[in-house]
C-alpha cells in the first residue's frame, strides 16, 4: 500500500515504480555517461571526463536514448537488479540515493521543477566534458581523469 499524501518517489520502493516514474528519477546530470578506465594491474577503476559518444554534452541527454544499446552495446540497462552492483553511479544518483534509503537533493528536479538546478548545482557535466568522438582513442583517455571510483568493502 502506497502513501498517495507523499511525492512517489517516497511513497513507493523503486521496484513498484511504473517505467514513467522510474525514468523521471534521472537528473539528467549526464555523470554516469562518463567513460570509466580500469587499471589492468590495479584493478582501480577511474571516471574520466569522456563521455559516452551519445551524450550529448551540452544538453546532458542521449542523442538516441531508445536505441542507445545498439549503438553502444556496453550502456547499462539500469534496472532494480542491478543497482546495487553499480558502485560506480554518482553518489548524487537519485537512484543510488533512493535505493539507500536517502531522500533526493534539493537541486533535482523532482524538488526543484526544473532541470536548469542540476546545472546551477554543479553536479551536470553540461559543457565540462569531451564526446568520445573527440578523444576516439581509449588509450589517451587516462589523460582525462577526475576521479577514483571505490568499490565499497563488503
Amino acid at each position: 500500500m502506497t502513501d498517495s499524501s507523499q511525492p512517489y518517489w517516497y511513497s513507493k520502493r523503486l521496484d513498484e515504480m511504473t517505467d514513467e516514474e522510474w525514468e523521471s528519477l534521472c537528473d539528467g546530470c549526464g555523470r554516469c555517461c562518463l567513460n570509466k578506465v580500469i587499471n589492468d594491474e590495479t584493478d582501480e577503476m577511474f571516471e574520466t571526463m569522456i563521455a559516452c559518444k551519445l551524450l550529448d554534452t551540452h544538453t546532458c541527454r542521449c542523442s538516441d536514448y531508445a536505441n542507445r544499446h545498439a549503438t553502444v552495446p556496453d550502456c547499462i540497462r539500469l534496472t532494480i537488479r542491478e543497482l546495487p552492483d553499480l558502485f560506480w553511479l554518482p553518489e548524487t544518483c537519485a537512484y543510488r540515493l533512493l535505493h539507500q534509503g536517502y531522500e533526493l537533493p534539493e537541486w533535482h528536479p523532482l524538488i526543484s521543477g526544473t532541470q536548469d538546478t542540476v546545472y546551477k548545482s554543479g553536479y551536470s557535466v553540461q559543457d565540462k566534458v569531451f564526446s568520445e568522438k573527440d578523444v576516439p582513442d581509449p588509450a589517451d583517455w587516462h589523460e582525462y581523469v577526475i576521479r577514483v571510483i571505490e568499490e565499497p568493502e563488503d
